[in-house]
């Protein structure tokens, strides 16, 4: 109705204008001689023009001044939302149209929420020619001469913003693939893990007004020991390092994170265990971390983790009149070991310039099966220990270099089963086709100071193994910067 009104008046603005040129055209045409008035049915359409321009003059000035009363028009799309209508001013082009409520409420929600979906596959070829071609001790490229689903995500994020009015927030990731299985496939950490085997992360977050915000998670995350993570776009190498095998892939608990400046950040955990979605005892692992960030170049993470992974119950087939869930039916360990696991781990990052990025990593792990020595029992350590240094160069907007060099020392077999000293280094060329679309070439040497990795006979083991992998990787989706 807006768009009517104003072209009307448009149009009257216009026909006033010709008006006054038929009005100057009469007025001549009258002072001519009689002589020259010859048609005298132009004088008859002349007077009806006169007619019409003085009832549009009319019809004008009438809608002039009902505006100038009012001031406004009203918008029927406003006016037929569930809101009460809304007053747009009727020059203003940019408000030709406003938004109902219902779908004003929809566009923030939206705004606020991310929806993100990765697909990582690769190619990855053994030179031992393992037997049933399984790469040993890696985590997420496991087969050698097979064309691999690592990874297939979804993540649903709305984080939460203060500064909007919204204190809490959630996340869920969603996983499939290779790497699923990988990640909760062990039924000493988890007795039921097909139950949550697709749930990487699925926790809620509320933010505290204390100081400048505590921040509180509840629910399940992925493990901030060791600096790797799950996601491959966000890693300088395709492979994951030995530390990121051996480390707690995610934990089920309570996190607080409180950030005293710009350079300093403290968090605790109050955790299930390591790999622990349900307990498997009663003890609650305890995580004690502090973040520094002296320049914006520079990140430092120092943790402290003390826990107890030993089960004090086996999972048996089920034998109570009781009805249970599956796989809730549990036999005692008695005595149940109560030995503790202490990790500490500590990484930085550094970049120097906007092209180069150096980090490294360092950790010892020390673990008893019993606290105290007894008759029996013997409280001999297991521990791991040493760490890793990468670096990475972006020679072009598409391509860049990266590597890593590792050390990790397993005396007792706490990682591998046996004594041994692991190394490894890995070089990796990016090529980046575009904005969520990754291509990666690795070539990786494991090896070490005893037989450890397969062969093509069984039986028969070498001290290392050489790798070489094609990934691809795509992603998409609003959420910005690291997953």
């Amino acid at each position: 109705m807006r768009f009517a009104l104003c072209g009307l008046v448009a149009q009257c603005c216009a026909a006033s204008r010709f008006a006054g040129f038929l009005l100057l055209a009469s007025a001549s045409l009258h002072a001519q001689p009689a002589a020259t008035k010859v048609q005298s049915t132009r004088d008859d359409e002349v007077q009806q023009l006169k007619a019409l321009v003085l009832e549009l003059q009319s019809r004008v000035e009438k809608l002039e001044e009902e505006r100038s009363q009012a001031g406004t028009i009203p918008n029927p799309v406003a006016s037929s939302s569930k809101q009460a209508p809304s007053v747009q001013s009727a020059s203003d082009p940019s408000t030709a149209e406003s938004v109902s409520g219902e779908d004003r409420s929809l566009l923030d929600y939206l705004r606020g929420t991310t929806i993100d979906f990765a697909i990582d596959t690769y190619y990855g070829y053994n030179f031992n020619h393992p037997i049933g071609r399984v790469n040993a001790l890696r985590s997420y490229d496991v087969l050698s001469n097979n064309i691999s689903l690592n990874q297939a995500n979804v993540i649903f994020e709305r984080a939460p913003d203060v500064q909007a009015g919204r204190r809490y927030g959630a996340r869920l990731d969603l996983q499939f693939g290779q790497a699923t299985d990988t990640l909760q496939g062990n039924p000493i950490n988890e007795p039921r893990p097909q139950i949550y085997r697709n749930i990487f992360q699925a926790y809620g977050t509320y933010i505290l007004p204390v100081g400048n915000g505590l921040s509180l998670d509840v629910g399940k995350w992925s493990s901030s020991l060791g600096i790797e993570g799950n996601y491959t776009k966000d890693q300088m190498n395709y492979s994951r390092s030995f530390y990121f095998s051996f480390l707690p892939f995610y934990h089920m608990g309570v996190r607080a994170g409180y950030k005293l400046n710009d350079r300093v950040a403290l968090n605790y955990w109050l955790v299930n265990g390591t790999n622990q979605t349900e307990a498997t005892n009663g003890f609650k692992d305890e995580l004690f971390g502090l973040t520094l960030t002296p320049n914006k170049n520079v990140a430092w993470t120092v943790s402290y983790y003390l826990g107890q992974e030993q089960p004090d119950r086996t999972p048996v087939a089920p034998n109570s009149p009781i009805p249970v869930q599956p796989g809730l039916s549990f036999a005692p360990i008695t005595p149940a070991p109560d030995g503790r696991t202490h990790i500490f781990d500590s990484y930085v990052s550094w970049q120097p310039t906007p092209k180069l990025a150096f980090a490294l990593e360092g950790d010892y792990v020390i673990q008893r099966l019993w606290e105290f020595a007894a008759p029996g029992h013997s409280a001999q350590p297991s521990e791991v220990w040493g760490g890793a240094v990468y670096a990475r160069y972006q020679l072009t907007p598409r391509f860049a270099l990266a590597t890593r060099a590792e050390y990790l020392a397993d005396h007792g077999g706490l990682f591998t089963g046996i004594t041994q000293a692991l190394k490894e280094n890995t070089f990796t060329l990016d090529y980046k086709l575009g904005e969520g679309f990754l291509v990666r070439s690795e070539y990786r040497r494991d090896f070490s100071n005893r037989p450890s990795f397969f062969t093509d006979a069984a039986g028969r083991l070498k001290k290392e193994q050489n790798t070489a992998t094609l990934g691809l990787v795509w992603w998409m989706g609003r959420k910005q910067g690291t997953w």
